[in-house]
């Protein structure tokens, strides 16, 4: 469950990520992907964990008030001079698909494993060249449709009831795939306006407008907090989410990415979704049925064949929501 904050902090992080040494081990770098991956993955655990507490509309509020703190404590002076009429309407479109994504992929993870979550939500790897297309005009590419046939033959795997060898989706499943379908347009709208606007503040205010809308639902439909919320468990796992999952994640993946070459970078981070289905197998007792494992070779593979048909510039953006900003700002002009 990607972070978005890397859309402000990228470029902080990859100037001094480029200042140093150019003889960084690339194996090391590689390592730090992976280390990266890893975290980005286990984040899904966790989130069920803190989920089975704190109602989701309040978790996506607390992750997202205080990494609004904590950027305006670091960048405000780059943020404050930003904050012009100029950047109301693309805050909103960012922020409102934002919350759009962590809403429906918290929503959904209440009801399915975090492994499954993980899956499914990948496929916005597959769907982000069409949303572009929509968005931009910019036609996908041959391999990208394959890829997307190739993950619809995959959701249809995880779908499948071998009892009664009919495809069935559950409510959860649903929600995280809708999730994805927001994730692949905030990445587009974000690449467009991240060329347009200071990417730090155009991400603050990405934090914002979602961290005022997760408020106003949580209050709406959700009970308020109560002390259960400080139990060391949910404490620790809001602790992993913002330090772990967010600000080391971020740390390694712009270093990583300073060394090792983007198109390894980029199969590398699709391991996220390995590692999520394999700490919910250890640690939540996620069972993988055969027509699941199925469905999430094929998936896996989708979002591989995608990323080995995207740009360069595709490439070097690659994040993964709720949370890597990547698109194609470079050429991206919005209609």
């Amino acid at each position: 469950m990607r972070e978005s904050m890397s859309g402000g902090r990228r470029g902080w992080m990859r100037g001094f990520s480029s200042r140093m040494s150019r003889s960084f081990p690339p194996n090391l770098a590689r390592m730090m992907l992976l280390a990266c991956a890893a975290l980005w993955g286990g984040s899904y655990l966790v989130a069920k964990i803190a989920i089975s507490t704190i109602p989701p509309m309040w978790l996506m509020f607390i992750r997202l008030g205080v990494a609004c703190v904590i950027m305006l404590a670091l960048f405000h002076k780059t943020i404050i001079p930003n904050l012009t009429k100029a950047i109301i309407v693309p805050s909103l479109v960012v922020g409102v698909t934002y919350f759009g994504s962590m809403a429906l992929q918290t929503k959904g993870l209440e009801t399915i494993d975090p492994g499954r979550s993980s899956f499914l939500t990948a496929s916005y790897a597959v769907l982000t060249p069409f949303a572009l297309w929509l968005v931009a005009r910019s036609a996908p590419k041959a391999i990208h449709i394959v890829s997307a046939i190739i993950c619809l033959m995959g959701v249809g795997f995880v779908a499948l009831k071998p009892s009664t060898a009919t495809l069935q989706l559950s409510y959860g499943d649903v929600l995280t795939l809708l999730n994805a379908v927001f994730v692949a347009f905030n990445i587009v709208y974000l690449g467009v306006y991240i060329k347009r606007f200071n990417p730090i503040a155009m991400t603050f205010v990405q934090f914002v407008v979602a961290s005022v809308l997760f408020l106003v639902a949580a209050l709406l439909t959700e009970p308020g907090p109560n002390s259960s919320w400080l139990a060391p468990d949910v404490i620790w796992s809001i602790l992993y989410l913002l330090l772990a999952a967010t600000t080391l994640a971020q740390i390694m993946q712009n270093i990583g990415l300073a060394h090792v070459p983007t198109s390894s970078a980029s199969i590398i981070m699709c391991s996220e979704s390995i590692f999520s289905v394999s700490f919910s197998a250890m640690f939540w007792g996620e069972r993988v049925g055969w027509t699941s494992f199925v469905g999430f070779a094929l998936i896996f593979s989708a979002m591989v064949l995608s990323s080995m048909g995207a740009r360069p510039s595709d490439r070097s953006r690659e994040r993964t929501r709720m949370t890597v900003i990547h698109g194609d700002s470079e050429d991206v002009r919005l209609p």
